[in-house]
């Protein structure tokens, strides 16, 4: 058997359901010579249903964390990754939440071949993983050129728009794909920068001279799809407000019905 290419990171807190079907997806449509997961739980609790779900699976590797010295939720994720990146041996790493969902048979070897048209790209994935239809991308684009014209005269300047200076975009870690060696030769870290996981990392592979590599949403999406700050709706201790919650469980079952989400919780032999 041919050694896996992909080692994918899952941090995990407190989803249930969704780190449920999240790892059968990937089981589901992934060849299983291709890749081996890491999933590490942020000290979900003794007998969470998350926690003991990922226990039972026998061909992940479970890291479990303890969390008391990381303040906020943020960089308990960050943490988390590093974490799993220092037992990592593959050529590449992928970061993913328990709310990215794959539903395409060849999802991870778009992204491989993403990585691998030049040996100067150091990571692929996307800033927002979602796409909109075209009139709220054209309203989008309306806001942004009225800000560019405003904020300079307001005395915020281009640094508080969307993608400029400390604003920049970078790969998030929904889905994230890096050469793992450059991570390591560069002693790079995923928790550089706190609360924003990935951010510097994504700087400092840029100021080494490789290229990051945003896919566009409307050819990423055929391949996976990301609910978007489902830990935080689901567990609203961590900060989400009222009104995120609301809106945020209705994007989430949106997305859970996009992958036939009962079909996957019933069919257990995905967890073999």
């Amino acid at each position: 058997m041919s050694e896996p290419q992909v080692t994918i990171l899952i941090p995990n807190y407190k989803t249930p359901e969704l780190t449920k079907i999240c790892c059968r997806l990937i089981r589901k449509y992934t060849p299983q010579s291709l890749y081996r997961v890491i999933a590490i739980d942020n000290a979900s609790g003794e007998g969470e249903e998350s926690l003991e779900y990922l226990r039972s699976l026998s061909w992940i590797t479970l890291l479990e964390r303890d969390i008391s010295d990381d303040p906020r939720p943020g960089l308990s994720h960050s943490r988390a990754l590093d974490l799993a990146v220092s037992q990592t041996a593959t050529p590449y790493v992928l970061s993913i939440h328990t709310d990215t969902f794959t539903h395409h048979p060849e999802w991870l070897q778009y992204l491989i071949q993403e990585i691998e048209k030049s040996d100067q790209i150091g990571g692929v994935g996307s800033w927002k993983l979602e796409y909109k239809p075209f009139f709220k991308r054209l309203a989008k684009k309306i806001e942004y050129a009225f800000q560019s014209t405003i904020y300079p005269l307001i005395g915020k300047g281009e640094g508080h728009l969307a993608g400029k200076g400390k604003n920049y975009y970078y790969l998030r870690s929904h889905c994230a794909l890096y050469r793992t060696d450059l991570i390591k030769q560069y002693g790079l870290s995923f928790a550089e920068g706190a609360d924003t996981a990935g951010k510097v990392l994504h700087k400092r592979l840029e100021d080494n001279g490789h290229k990051m590599v945003f896919l566009p949403s409307e050819s990423l999406v055929k391949y996976v799809y990301h609910a978007n700050h489902a830990t935080m709706v689901l567990n609203p201790e961590l900060g989400s407000g009222k009104k995120s919650v609301s809106s945020g469980t209705k994007r989430i079952q949106k997305v859970l019905d996009n992958v036939n989400y009962k079909a996957i919780l019933a069919d257990d032999s995905l967890d073999q």
